[in-house]
């Protein structure tokens, strides 16, 4: 980590004026507040105070004083910013006055679970997200830029080079790009960033985040993280893969096993099916995200694991001889639209309880789950994700294992903004509505 001095001379290296200080809502929508260079000394050593009550599931306003403490591994300059008298940023983990860290900052919560990951005797939770998203020509509607589908090489179109800048900008932002395309739907597109440790991977994730609205924007476009803004057309997810390590060992790797996979791997994976329907709420929180999650649009909803297929929900990457640092699990069920602090909590947790408990894991379903009836799903035990928030929410609160992981304070407050998003969307009439049933009833 760098040190206070080495921090306060990269901002008179690189002519730093300003640093905007970020943190998340439980929501995930990321916030922030700008301080000069002159008061960074003061925030690196005491924070800086901000009112708490403002902030979407954080506290009451008569106990509303936060302090924003910034992470010095986290400072980058900004390089959509102008260059001179340029502006940095540093993500910050949220105290309450005397220090003692706020038990509703999801960046905590998420430390947490990785805490508890240490004391089982794993080094490293490691995630490889792939976050999918669209580019419009604004936020009005859905009007696509390009007519592209999987892997197509567009002609150099804005599509093309607002991916190329995009990239340019998260690696000069300290994030690790292994690939770049396309996806199956018109103006869809996928930034895989390289895996690394739990916590930095969400702070990357909050950034480009970030990032690809920047660009999008900078260039007179919208780009969105919306799972499903486009009917009949593929929605956006946030495939994650997965593995625990000890040191340099990927603990998930056996190389006696037929499907190369430890006692532990097999007990995550276990541990996630289990709880997934527990946990969905956070990995695909909104009443928009459960329009992807529908069959046929290559978003798993069947409960269940796989080596090839990717309509299950869980993918386990085929092993390739001399590859065992690369053994993992592939969840495909989350959304980039959540809170990746808790996204990550969640899933971790999900599955050191089924290491802790030692879950059995079924055998993986190979055939295309969506070609299967529901009477033939029924026999051989594949369930299916809850088809709503409603649903989804229901189930959560009932859930002993989101509640340890969020905390009491953090899960009130999750439920029941959920459970008031839901109505609000349940009392709607919409278009459908109208179209279908005034003209014959």
């Amino acid at each position: 980590m760098p040190t206070k001095e080495e921090i306060l001379k990269l901002v008179k290296d690189n002519d730093v004026e300003f640093i905007r200080l970020w943190f998340t809502d439980i929501n995930g929508i990321l916030k922030s507040f700008s301080i000069g260079k002159d008061e960074l000394e003061g925030a690196l050593t005491q924070g800086m105070g901000f009112d708490g009550s403002s902030i979407t599931g954080f506290q009451d306003i008569e106990e509303s004083d936060m302090i924003a403490m910034a992470d010095p591994d986290t400072f980058q300059i900004l390089p959509w910013r102008p260059q001179e008298k340029s502006v940095a940023r540093m993500i910050c983990d949220i105290l309450q006055p005397g220090g003692k860290p706020y038990e509703g900052d999801p960046r905590y919560i998420l430390k947490r679970a990785l805490e508890k990951m240490k004391k089982m005797g794993f080094d490293h939770y490691y995630v490889g997200p792939e976050l999918e998203y669209f580019y419009f020509k604004d936020s009005k509607g859905t009007e696509i830029l390009d007519e592209g589908g999987y892997f197509d090489l567009t002609p150099l179109d804005m599509a093309s080079n607002l991916r190329r800048e995009t990239v340019l900008a998260l690696k000069q932002l300290g994030i690790n790009v292994e690939y770049s395309h396309h996806e199956v739907a018109p103006s869809q597109h996928e930034i895989d960033m390289r895996f690394d440790d739990g916590l930095k991977m969400a702070d990357n994730v909050v950034t480009y985040k970030l990032t690809v609205k920047e660009i999008a924007s900078k260039n007179g476009v919208y780009a969105t993280f919306m799972p499903k803004p486009i009917f009949g057309q593929n929605g956006s997810g946030m495939h994650c893969h997965q593995s625990l390590f000890k040191g340099k060992t990927n603990a998930f790797y056996d190389g006696k096993d037929k499907y190369h996979l430890s006692d532990t791997a097999k007990s995550y994976i276990a541990g996630i099916l289990k709880h997934a329907p527990e946990m969905i709420s956070i990995l695909a929180p909104w009443v928009n995200s459960y329009k992807r999650l529908v069959p046929g649009y290559e978003a798993p909803v069947y409960i269940a694991w796989s080596r090839r297929n990717r309509s299950a929900l869980i993918r386990v990457p085929m092993y390739q001889p001399g590859k065992e640092i690369s053994t993992r699990m592939e969840l495909r069920c989350p959304d980039p639209s959540g809170n990746p602090y808790l996204q990550f909590a969640v899933m971790l947790s999900a599955g050191l309880k089924g290491i802790e408990e030692g879950y059995k894991i079924p055998e993986p379903m190979e055939l295309n789950l969506y070609h299967l009836t529901d009477d033939e799903r029924k026999e051989r035990g594949i369930k299916s994700l809850p088809a709503s928030l409603g649903e989804a929410i229901a189930i959560t609160e009932k859930s002993d294992l989101v509640k340890e992981v969020l905390g009491a304070h953090s899960f009130e407050r999750f439920i029941e903004l959920k459970k008031k998003e839901w109505d609000e969307f349940r009392i709607q009439v919409t278009e459908y509505e109208i179209k279908k049933y005034l003209p014959i009833l």
